[in-house]
């Protein structure tokens, strides 16, 4: 072998170094990525997603969540107290950058090794220095840079899908603390209804005027109504603590969280559904998702046909000879190349995984595109389904159900009928008006999760029956 000369060693080497240099400019950029986020889900974030690394960072977020705690929070003020406040967004944040980190670092080649040497043989000193690095690792860096850009794009494709699921489980959760507490209310006034029928029945038998039979189906409501506002009371307390917990308070700041006395009125209109069908099934977020998996898995499956087979090494080698006899010194210059020969394994298995996971891959997008717009159109039929039940509740039957009560107030008034039916309507009455709620409520949860699938964040909602949650919560 002709050694080269130490001037076109040096030369390769230069060349290595500069394009170890280049390979590791790419650093990760998280700012710019909650930055992206932003834009992408503003209307979730209204921009304020933020990851918080330094002190004043930390500062503003306490300063920002004691102001948002300092009044009754609204859906929105729900949102914005979470993004400022929740360890849990911030460690969804922070892992986002971890594997932004990681998706960065594939597009790196392996650090050369260097290896010194140092050989005795009677006068005889030899010290080798071998500069190696792996030379498919260099001669594939243009894939392995395009798999770390897809890379790239899925873990911040995937940091928007986890940021529109957060932000959607705290409306959730706002709307089921709100609803619970103005059920809760109500339930009151059914048992003290129910309270007060049943003390006036026990009066009644005592002088005569009511039957056993009477009285006692006054105290079977009263007793249905305390089990009733039980559990209306847990429910309070658990959706409040969820809610707590999404939002990520402390037991100080848990003491100071104020929710309206109602869920917000209905919108004039419900969304039109040609805006919503309109929504690009392109631009949802698990769409890109597939998509960005698809690229890799194609990406990689190139990559992995060649390294699969064979990988080769190259080394820059530079020894100097000592012979103390002669008094003399010598340089040997070269190089060194190593290949993996494929004796034992020619990767087939390895090539057919990679098979299986592009065809995976391949299918699972196809998939997603597929259901994409059945899946929007379910979530607006729950959507267009709750409005128009909470409309009819809002429009017809609450008004109705005043309306007799005003009605028989006026016969009571008249000594048409007696205290006990009338109790019995008013009972009536607040057990519609606790299906009403519970209609606001499936409707509210509803938008959330609309909104969550037109983005491409599909979230399960289930229709539960105004009617059946207002009579149970009745306690009759």
């Amino acid at each position: 072998m002709n050694a080269p000369s130490m001037k076109t060693i040096f030369k390769s080497g230069a060349v290595v170094a500069a394009v170890l240099v280049l390979a590791g400019c790419a650093s990760v950029n998280i700012d710019q990525a909650v930055k992206d986020t932003n834009d992408t889900t503003g209307a979730f974030t209204q921009g304020k997603l933020e990851l918080s690394r330094t002190e004043q960072q930390v500062q503003a977020r306490q300063k920002l969540s004691a102001e948002l705690l300092a009044k009754p929070l609204s859906m929105d003020d729900a949102v914005q107290l979470a993004l400022s406040n929740s360890p849990g967004v911030q460690a969804l944040l922070a892992q986002s950058w971890s594997d932004l980190a990681q998706a960065t670092q594939a597009g790196r080649i392996t650090n050369p090794i260097f290896t010194f040497e140092r050989m005795r043989f009677r006068d005889e000193l030899e010290l080798g220095r071998l500069l190696s690095f792996g030379l498919l690792d260099l001669l594939t860096l243009p894939y392995r840079q395009g798999i770390s850009r897809s890379l790239v794009s899925q873990a911040k494709v995937q940091l928007s899908a986890s940021v529109v699921e957060e932000v959607t489980q705290v409306r959730q959760g706002w709307v089921r603390a709100v609803a619970a507490r103005q059920t809760l209310q109500y339930a009151e006034q059914v048992n003290a209804s129910a309270q007060a029928s049943a003390e006036l029945a026990q009066r009644m038998q005592q002088v005569g005027n009511f039957t056993k039979l009477q009285r006692q189906r006054q105290q079977v409501f009263y007793a249905d109504s305390v089990a009733q506002l039980a559990a209306a009371r847990h429910a309070n307390t658990a959706s409040r603590e969820e809610l707590v917990r999404l939002l990520g308070l402390t037991d100080a700041q848990s003491e100071k969280l104020q929710l309206p006395e109602r869920l917000p009125d209905m919108p004039k209109q419900p969304r039109d559904a040609s805006a919503v069908s309109a929504t690009a099934a392109e631009q949802r977020l698990d769409v890109l998702l597939a998509r960005s998996q698809l690229d890799i898995s194609g990406r990689a499956q190139g990559l992995n046909l060649l390294t699969s087979v064979v990988d080769v090494e190259l080394g820059i080698r530079h020894n100097t000879v000592f012979d103390n006899a002669a008094g003399t010194k010598s340089a040997k210059n070269g190089y060194e190349l190593g290949i993996r020969l494929p004796i034992f394994d020619w990767g087939s298995a390895q090539r057919a995984t990679m098979n299986a996971q592009s065809l995976a891959a391949a299918n699972r997008y196809e998939s997603t595109v597929r259901g994409a717009s059945s899946q929007l159109r379910e979530s607006y039929s729950a959507y267009r389904t709750a409005y128009d039940v909470a409309k009819h509740y809002r429009d017809e039957i609450v008004p109705l159900r005043r309306a007799m009560a005003e009605e028989n107030g006026l016969r009571y008034n008249g000594m048409l009928i007696s205290v006990f039916e009338l109790l019995a309507d008013s009972r009536d009455q607040v057990s519609s008006v606790m299906a009403a709620i519970n209609s606001y409520q499936q409707f509210w949860l509803s938008d959330a999760a609309l909104a969550a699938s037109m983005t491409g964040k599909p979230t399960s909602m289930s229709m539960a029956s105004p009617t059946a949650a207002g009579a149970s919560a009745a306690g009759h």
